[in-house]
């Protein structure tokens, strides 16, 4: 099969951008977190060295959660790399921190609503 379509079998996946520390701007970043399905996110990539997307995904459809790491990866907040297959995410927290010192440990340390206290 992999003399009939090579070109199945070599596909590379692109590279994801990701802005340099320097660039990241604050109305961007408390922008992507204001969303509690990336906050969660956030809060999750916080507790584990690096997850795929399907880990995250939290059984949302995957144009929804593809749109919500977009959101996070130009914030700056999360780092995707392609491994084989799959795409690995880890939180930028060194970039942030030294950019924002204190934002993103106040923001992890404030609990989430209750199910149904939604603010």
């Amino acid at each position: 099969m992999e003399q009939l379509y090579p070109e199945v079998y070599h596909v590379c996946m692109r590279p994801y951008k990701h802005p340099a520390a320097s660039e990241l701007a604050l109305e961007r970043v408390l922008y992507a977190l204001s969303d509690s399905i990336r906050l969660d996110i956030v809060r999750h990539l916080a507790r584990v060295e690096a997850a795929t997307c399907g880990e995250l995904d939290g059984g949302r459809p995957k144009s929804t959660v593809s749109h919500h790491f977009k959101v996070l990866r130009e914030a700056g907040l999360v780092r995707t790399e392609n491994t084989g297959t799959s795409h690995m995410n880890t939180l930028r927290r060194a970039d942030i921190d030294s950019r924002f010192p204190g934002l993103l440990t106040a923001i992890l340390a404030q609990h989430p609503p209750a199910a149904g206290n939604a603010a």
